[in-house]
């Protein structure tokens, strides 16, 4: 998948590598972490994200191949453009779900949306901590078997609990070890591994 550069980004990089040096990172996990960076303008971003490069490659395979990304909420899927999303949130059933069961609706939407995706797809969290734990408990119980992963849920509880709880999980991943995140975080990094090319890695 390609896209075309606007000399405005082309500069952006290019501000960006000169104040601070990505070089040593493995090609997508570069990809995704400068376009985290470029997202937010914020180069400490370079540190607080954990990914493995293994995970990113089998990610951006099933983005290619067409399986299906699931994210949490809206603001996430419109931050990706080159895909159609499934959104948790949006699934029928969530809210009697959350009130019978006792979840958040972004969990509820969790639950339903994996009976539906059992298998293969890419899942994006940027929005609410619960969904991630739910993504795991639900992974952890066999009813789930990503391709990746892209936990970043934002806030000053559960967020980095979430994060760790991921991280141990085993799963194909990529957190932040902070508070920090967000859709537009999970979005970036979903847009790096879809137009990642060996030429034009950003």
């Amino acid at each position: 998948m390609r896209k075309s550069v606007h000399p405005i980004e082309i500069e952006s990089y290019r501000i960006l590598r000169s104040r601070v040096d990505t070089a040593h990172l493995p090609p997508l996990t570069r990809a995704v972490v400068e376009r985290i960076v470029h997202t937010t303008a914020d180069p400490t971003w370079v540190g607080d994200v954990v990914a493995d490069e293994q995970a990113l490659a089998s990610g951006r395979r099933a983005l290619l191949d067409d399986a299906p990304l699931v994210v949490d909420v809206r603001m996430l899927a419109a931050g990706v453009t080159a895909r159609d999303a499934v959104i948790g949130l949006d699934l029928p059933g969530v809210a009697d779900l959350a009130a019978a069961d006792g979840l958040t609706r972004s969990a509820a939407g969790i639950r339903l949306a994996a009976q539906r995706f059992p298998d293969g797809a890419v899942w994006a969290i940027g929005n609410a901590p619960t969904a991630l734990v739910e993504l795991v408990r639900l992974a952890e119980a066999d009813l789930l078997r990503p391709a990746l992963v892209i936990g970043v849920p934002v806030g000053f509880v559960g967020a980095t609990e979430s994060k760790a709880l991921l991280r141990r999980s085993g799963l194909p991943a990529l957190s932040s070890t902070t508070e920090r995140g967000g859709a537009a975080i999970a979005a970036a990094a979903t847009n790096a591994l879809l137009y990642f090319t060996e030429e034009n890695p950003s």
